[in-house]
């Protein structure tokens, strides 16, 4: 069955129908007035798969995916056009350009913790760009992915989009065909075994993964304001997020007080009881769940650490005095517990922070304009804010993706479009007028010729 999927879909992207533009637009704006349509049933899934409310549904989702929308249907002519470049004085008289073309059939595979944005936001850029593509929405975020499949079944034909629905099976199957191109989000070792299938057949691959985004703040920082939006970006989808700040290192000189205003914040936002709190989310599932439980150590709990185990909530929870050897830095988090580090001077953060993979995210809060250029020169990671969490994914304007483990290519606006193209270099030459200098046989006086012109 998904064999003949992915070659219904190849035949009919050989036919040039998803070429012109007018057809790109009008599919985008499918997308745009389809998803609008759903939005109510969109949130309710969102809803019963991980309790978000229906602000952070839009917020997170649904109006970051028709942000994105917006952008691609006004700016697809420009990305569409040849792009003119100079052409070297040695190659007189030609014109040189680049011509955007589609790969082919792509395949999207999403993760379960932004289910809807995470699987409709790439395949924009795959519309856009003039593709077919089959998406692979997350199992465990069931209700989601059914909508998923019935809004796309709505807006297009599946031989030019379609969705695939199941688990591993689905899954393993899906890599064993040959695509043009594979966009996967998830976690770091699944992405090993995507690349490690395509490259069985030598299929470009954007991996979006994770890994222990820090969060950095120092003894200039404005605590108040830091604590503010540390709770936000550490709390936001009860931390399951793929660039939530996985942890804090903080001036052991401000920690207490820091502190203070954190937990502060957390209860004015989520109430003194957030297990009650039909706004805060719950945990994706059982195991997930008692994956995130068994990370809080009862020697470290200075806030929160209940949970509730027939909703699957978890409350904001910190861990204080946390060393590298504790269960909670052994691995992501992926949840809402925030473990704490204090360190001396910001040399000692930064062993830290290298002391894992690059990551993904990592947030500082400074006023030390050394050390804000330090952490931007000299510390890698994926992306990141200066004296803000998370706000730095939700831009049209700047590609988004991670540096090593925590993955590579990257995506949004027009990356997101050039993603899913081949730029094709082209040198348009004159054939009335035909130098004679690069021929041989080769002279003193051509020799003399191309060293001046090269």
């Amino acid at each position: 069955m998904i064999e003949d999927l992915v070659k219904n879909q190849r035949e009919y992207f050989n036919l040039g129908e998803t070429l012109p533009y007018k057809f790109r637009l009008e599919a985008l704006k499918k997308l745009k007035n389809g998803i609008e349509k759903h939005e109510k049933e969109i949130m309710e899934a969102l809803k019963l798969d991980l309790g978000k409310s229906a602000t952070e549904s839009y917020m997170c989702e649904i109006g970051m995916v028709l942000s994105e929308l917006k952008y691609a249907i006004r700016h697809l002519k420009s990305w569409i056009k040849k792009e003119k470049v100079r052409t070297p004085l040695a190659q007189f008289p030609s014109k040189s350009f680049i011509v955007k073309e589609p790969l082919g059939v792509v395949l999207i595979m999403s993760p379960w913790n932004y289910p809807f944005m995470l699987a409709i936001d790439p395949l924009i850029g795959a519309i856009g760009a003039g593709n077919c593509a089959v998406i692979k929405p997350a199992s465990y975020a069931k209700n989601t992915s059914n909508i998923i499949k019935k809004l796309l079944g709505e807006c297009f034909d599946e031989r030019y989009v379609s969705v695939v629905l199941g688990g591993r099976e689905e899954n393993s199957a899906l890599l064993e065909q040959r695509f043009d191109y594979i966009f996967f989000t998830g976690s770091v070792s699944v992405g090993k075994l995507v690349a490690e299938k395509a490259s069985k057949n030598l299929t470009p691959v954007t991996l979006e993964l994770g890994g222990k985004s820090p969060c950095v703040i120092d003894k200039t920082a404005n605590l108040k304001i830091a604590a503010r939006r540390l709770a936000f970006g550490k709390f936001l989808n009860v931390g399951q997020t793929c660039v939530a700040p996985d942890y804090l290192l903080i001036d052991k000189s401000v920690k207490e007080e820091f502190l203070k205003y954190f937990q502060a914040e957390i209860i004015k936002m989520f109430g003194s009881e957030p297990l009650k709190n039909d706004s805060y989310g719950k945990i994706i599932n059982e195991k997930h769940f008692n994956r995130i439980c068994g990370l809080i150590d009862k020697n470290n709990l200075i806030f929160g650490g209940d949970s509730d185990e027939k909703s699957l909530k978890i409350e904001p929870t910190i861990l204080d005095n946390v060393t590298l050897d504790d269960a909670c830095m052994k691995e992501e988090i992926f949840g809402p517990i925030m473990p704490v580090i204090s360190f001396d001077n910001i040399d000692d953060a930064i062993k830290i922070i290298r002391n894992f993979e690059k990551p993904l995210a990592l947030y500082l809060f400074s006023n030390d304009k050394k050390v804000v250029n330090r952490f931007l020169t000299s510390v890698p990671y994926g992306g990141g804010c200066v004296n803000d969490t998370i706000i730095h994914l939700a831009t049209t304007k700047m590609g988004f993706g991670g540096v090593g483990y925590s993955g590579y290519g990257s995506y949004h606006g027009k990356r997101s479009f050039l993603t899913f193209s081949h730029e094709k270099s082209i040198v348009k030459k004159s054939p009335s007028v035909d130098l004679p200098i690069r021929y041989q046989p080769y002279s003193k006086l051509k020799d003399k010729l191309i060293r001046k012109f090269l």
